[in-house]
């Protein structure tokens, strides 16, 4: 449930309705607004044996929540949460661009693709060095020297990094050198990663699993942010459905039925979503025109040779042409973007 403060409670009042919440056995989050504070308490409230907190001092009133996600709900929070990386701000007024190769293959081709990225307006290099694939024989990434050749690119170009933490046992690692830690889709739903990167007080970008509802997408959201990391981005990568003609179902209708549940910012991967190059630049200006909060692209130098998902990566000039485009787009609705 909700606990709405009155505009005018005092700090005292607001301390009594902690306590009494506290020692229920039951945790409690605090949003502390502008104008009010409102506590947000998980758990069981049988526990609170019926006591009728709507009467306490400065309390307004109390919401109940019938999601099973409190902290993701708009109702806990009513204003869009920012998730700041740095000077970077994700779900403000700026479409914000995650873009790199799927895989961290060398230093030539990473520096090749940051700079070229960089030009075009992105604020994050993406680029996996743990890769979980479905075949154990394709290229698994190149780990813990991957890590090390996005840390210097990040020195040389300012770029922040996003990167892919598939474990408990690399999750330390990742931390270290990233500014964002990636929960992919296949680890959606591992609840114990997600409670171990919800310790960490760097910001996750968490990516819709390939068959999850969207309840289920933020109820994954609720793992992280019941640690204390309220920094979630959530990421919609396409889901698996009957249809053959693209390798996943970009769900598009995921941007208005977050932003009407939730708080938390909301960005696209149409290179998962679709599967297909050619189909990237259309998906990633219908996601800017439903209200996407940025975009994650693939760019690779050379597609054709890429060691992971070379067919839906773009080129440094389809990449280009692309930013050029969302640039005119975002002034449309409203929105910036930071390329040239």
């Amino acid at each position: 449930m909700i606990i709405v403060m009155e505009a005018n409670a005092r700090e005292k009042d607001i301390e009594e309705v902690k306590r009494v919440i506290i020692n229920a056995g039951l945790d409690i989050h605090i949003s502390t607004g502008t104008d009010r504070t409102i506590l947000g308490v998980v758990g069981d409230k049988k526990k609170l044996g019926g006591k009728p907190l709507e009467m306490m001092p400065g309390v307004e009133k109390i919401v109940p929540i019938m999601n099973s996600y409190k902290l993701a709900s708009r109702t806990f929070k009513n204003g869009n949460t920012i998730v700041k990386v740095g000077n970077v701000e994700v779900g403000g007024d700026e479409i914000v661009i995650m873009a790199g190769p799927c895989a961290v293959e060398s230093r030539e081709q990473l520096f090749e693709v940051a700079e070229v990225v960089k030009i075009s307006g992105a604020q994050f290099l993406r680029g996996g060095v743990y890769k979980p694939r479905t075949s154990p024989y394709s290229f698994k990434g190149l780990k813990e020297q991957g890590l090390l050749l996005l840390d210097e690119v990040k020195r040389a170009t300012g770029l922040k990094i996003v990167t892919e933490v598939m474990s408990t046992e690399n999750l330390e690692a990742v931390a270290q050198y990233s500014d964002v830690l990636q929960i992919g889709a296949r680890n959606m739903q591992n609840f114990n990663l997600l409670e171990e990167v919800g310790k960490i007080k760097k910001p996750v970008l968490l990516k819709r699993g390939l068959s999850s509802t969207i309840e289920e997408w933020l109820n994954a959201a609720e793992y992280i942010m019941c640690e204390g990391n309220y920094d979630v981005i959530l990421c919609e990568r396409g889901i698996r459905t009957f249809e053959t003609a693209t390798r996943n179902t970009l769900d598009l209708s995921a941007i208005p039925v977050i932003k009407e549940n939730s708080h938390l910012p909301i960005i696209i991967d149409p290179s998962h979503g679709t599967g297909v190059w050619k189909y990237v630049c259309a998906m990633s200006k219908a996601a800017v025109a439903a209200g996407a909060d940025g975009l994650m692209i693939e760019v690779h130098p050379n597609p054709l040779e890429a060691l992971s998902d070379g067919a839906q990566s773009l080129r440094p000039d389809k990449y280009n042409a692309l930013a050029r485009e969302i640039k005119v787009l975002a002034e449309v609705c409203g929105r910036k973007f930071n390329g040239d």
